[in-house]
């Protein structure tokens, strides 16, 4: 999706001269938002939102602590096996993290 919807009624009420809700109302879209289907799909979608968020947190976490690590000997191997992390990643971190 190139835009979101949001952007793409504000973009209408530019070229149109219209307010947000004039143009949700022609379009039908407080209707639809009143659906059944579109409360479980918003509320799907904010699950899986937070969700991915922790995930993303805790892969930030354990990456955070690959330069310390490193510092009492563990290799990049080990450190990836002991955080579950793709080797790579922490690799990547291993490379930023050392002096030139």
């Amino acid at each position: 999706m190139l835009f979101s919807q949001n952007k793409r009624l504000a973009v209408l009420e530019k070229l149109l001269g219209e307010k947000q809700e004039e143009i949700e109302q022609m379009l039908g879209l407080s209707e639809l938002k009143q659906t059944r289907v579109y409360q479980e799909a918003k509320l799907e979608g904010k699950i899986e939102g937070k969700i991915e968020g922790k995930i993303e947190g805790k892969i930030e976490g354990k990456l955070e602590a690959v330069p310390f690590i490193m510092s009492l000997g563990a290799t990049v191997e080990q450190i990836a096996q002991a955080l579950g992390l793709d080797i790579e990643q922490v690799r990547l971190v291993a490379q930023s993290t050392q002096p030139n």
